[in-house]
């Protein structure tokens, strides 16, 4: 649908209304995974933590690795390790070399959870249907430039 009429607006320029487009389709995607996510007790926030840790996997990760590599750089990530502890997805150790430091690293249940969430995550058969895939090369293109 139009944004115009979606939000019923006018905009001032077309560099207006891609902002307010971009805001709003994040919203719309993020309400989508929200969504699939809530069914197995994760956040999105948890479930980038758990992806960034399973790409580290069998490395382990540090706090300042994680936030450097969220997508949400609002988030409080030693809290979501946190939490993401306390349901045995992630394992805390004091690393051996610098006794402050704390390695961070995804448990076999968190590799197992993410195997079950993968195949849902991605909303593909929400977005195949509203756009083809040349033009989600293309968007991704775009997105890519705006950001230079």
């Amino acid at each position: 649908m139009d944004l115009d009429k979606e939000i019923q607006s006018k905009f001032e320029s077309e560099y207006q209304k891609v902002v307010v487009n971009i805001v709003y389709t994040y919203g719309w995607v993020t309400s989508i995974l929200k969504k699939r996510l809530s069914k197995h007790q994760i956040t999105l926030q948890q479930f980038n933590i758990l992806r960034i840790l399973r790409g580290q996997y069998p490395k382990p990760a540090t706090i300042n690795l994680l936030k450097d590599r969220m997508l949400d750089k609002m988030s409080d990530a030693s809290r979501i390790v946190d939490r993401l502890v306390q349901k045995g997805l992630v394992v805390r150790n004091i690393n051996q070399k610098d006794r402050r430091a704390v390695d961070i690293i995804i448990s076999e249940k968190g590799l197992e959870i993410l195997k079950k969430i993968d195949p849902i995550i991605t909303p593909d058969e929400i977005l195949k249907q509203n756009i083809a895939e040349e033009d989600v090369f293309l968007l991704n293109s775009l997105l890519d430039k705006l950001r230079g």
